[in-house]
């Protein structure tokens, strides 16, 4: 456990930035979602779009709440 510690924590890391972000600007991550689909050629659109924001930010804090609990969970168990 002790050799991955560190990769662990940055991968809570990055997961807390995330759910952050879609939480406090769920416009722009549907909108850079939307811009790599364009890039593999589909067209996304969200049929209510007040919806898709509110979901997101719920995406979000969901991220951000397992990203807490698994870094808690590492930082308690990897200081015994």
């Amino acid at each position: 456990m002790v050799f991955c510690f560190p990769s662990l924590i940055l991968i809570c890391s990055v997961s807390l930035a995330l759910g952050l972000f879609f939480t406090l600007k769920p416009s722009q991550a549907i909108d850079i979602q939307k811009r790599f689909y364009l890039k593999i050629n589909w067209r996304i659109e969200p049929v209510d779009m007040a919806l898709e924001i509110r979901n997101t930010r719920i995406m979000g804090l969901m991220v951000v709440a397992v990203a807490v609990f698994s870094a808690g969970y590492l930082l308690i168990c990897g200081l015994k």
